[in-house]
């Protein structure tokens, strides 16, 4: 989902009240970033508080390609990460994740294995379908047990764009949030949904609703499920006690733009760059009694900050004996402070570009490759930057291109490397990035298995 899919960050045809009073209500997040501008890593440090290039979810194998786990990549989270839920556990909370997994496949890399009690979902997205027999459907899971395959017992149909997974993970949502109010226990929902994830799909009753076609029939139905998760807790009297937190995993993937992405607002790019468009985030957190209505925050985030966060909220301290890139929220949450922070930009092991404050340096620049454009395949679809948005591997470590995103948040216009400005802000940008290096012992890569872990 992209950063310009909301009505409250300008989505002209507001198509999404619930989460537009769910930021009324409480906080929204102008400045958040995923961790990595594709799905799987980013999903990694989100658990982990820990950059991907750390936790292992990185490629080494083409320099700064990106990594992502489809079916048949045999790599997964390593045991050595510790998760969130794995640390919650020791303050009694109850994990449950509900949709996407997509840290690995095989048994070692299992959910319940990792912190969750709970699993109902896939450890992939629905790519399918599939042939059945060399590539078989994307399986959906309870727990342990496997009840079923996407685009077979789970429904998705490719020509209406007809499914109800969103609704059968609601549902889900509203009965682990029952229980274990019941039960009065503490709990970490981790709700994972990936409809606007293309092929993307809406149930029967919101498809042909948006003035946005199929992709905005499911941000519709997404909007309405949170709407309906806040009004649960609201009702069995939990809200003043329960943090909740809405964000992305990378920004909408403009490859599949107009009918199947979304809006990345004023950003450039989309999902697979390091551009604007491809990692900055929605963000809204919501907190009644807590977090003061109305807010808004300059904060830099990330979602790497959802791990300190939560493990603040519960009372325990982040592990001490690695380094976390995650920071504790609650500070810009509850009292409106801002943390001085940089924000990285990863792709693969390459450390792309980096924000401090308001200024964003590039040290290396890259859409994709002539041979994937002469395909087809356009990460910036009519966002042509000279110099910009190249196509092949552009080095800039000696003089980075440096962008003000005050004044330029699109990305446009490098400022002159004589300018007295570039100067001062590349002096202080030099020693973020210096600090960061000394910092940078890189975690055992989990992914570069095969040439098909590269995208």
């Amino acid at each position: 989902m992209g950063w310009g899919d909301l009505g409250a960050f300008g989505e002209p045809s507001k198509e999404t009240p619930n989460l537009d009073q769910m930021a009324s209500e409480g906080m929204l997040f102008l400045d958040f970033y995923t961790a990595n501008p594709l799905c799987s890593p980013s999903r990694a440090a989100l658990l982990t508080g820990r950059l991907p290039v750390r936790n292992g979810f990185y490629t080494t194998n083409a320099h700064a390609r990106n990594a992502y786990t489809p079916q048949d990549i045999v790599g997964g989270i390593p045991d050595s990460e510790l998760l969130l839920p794995e640390l919650l556990k020791k303050a009694g909370y109850i994990n449950k994740i509900i949709g996407k997994w997509h840290l690995g496949h095989r048994p070692q890399f299992h959910p319940l294995k990792h912190g969750f009690d709970e699993w109902f979902g896939s450890p992939n997205c629905h790519f399918g379908p599939f042939d059945n027999r060399a590539l078989p459907n994307i399986p959906v899971y309870r727990d342990w047990e496997m009840i079923g395959r996407y685009y077979e017992d789970f429904k998705i149909d490719l020509k209406t764009g007809e499914a109800n997974l969103t609704q059968i993970y609601l549902q889900e949502a509203l009965d682990f949030i029952s229980k274990q109010q019941a039960s009065q226990q503490p709990f970490f929902l981790y709700w994972a949904i990936d409809a606007t994830h293309a092929p993307v799909y809406a149930s029967k009753h919101f498809l042909g609703t948006s003035q946005r076609g199929l992709y905005g029939d499911a941000v519709r139905e997404i909007d309405d499920s949170i709407g309906k998760i806040l009004k649960h807790l609201q009702k069995l009297g939990i809200s003043e006690n329960t943090l909740v937190f809405f964000t992305s995993d990378n920004g909408a993937a403009l490859i599949s733009a107009p009918k199947q992405g979304g809006s990345n607002g004023p950003f450039l790019c989309g999902k697979q760059t390091t551009f604007e468009g491809g990692m900055r985030e929605p963000a809204i957190a919501w907190w009644p009694g807590h977090i003061p209505a109305g807010g808004v925050s300059h904060q830099l985030g990330n979602v790497m900050d959802l791990f300190t966060t939560g493990l603040s909220l519960a009372g325990l301290q982040p592990p001490s004996d690695r380094q976390i890139d995650g920071i504790d929220l609650l500070p810009a949450m509850l009292q409106g402070k801002l943390i001085d922070r940089p924000i990285f930009y990863y792709r693969g092991n390459e450390m792309m570009a980096v924000r401090v404050g308001l200024y964003k340096a590039h040290y290396w620049t890259w859409s994709n490759s002539w041979e994937e454009f002469s395909k087809g395949i356009d990460f910036c679809p009519g966002q042509n930057v000279s110099g910009v948005t190249t196509h092949i591997q552009e080095e800039h470590t000696t003089l980075p291109l440096l962008f003000h995103l005050g004044r330029d948040p699109g990305e446009k216009y490098p400022l002159s490397f004589a300018s007295d400005e570039y100067q001062r802000a590349m002096e202080r940008i030099s020693v973020v990035v210096q600090e960061h290096k000394e910092t940078m012992v890189p975690g055992e890569p989990q992914l570069n298995v095969c040439d098909k872990a590269v995208m």
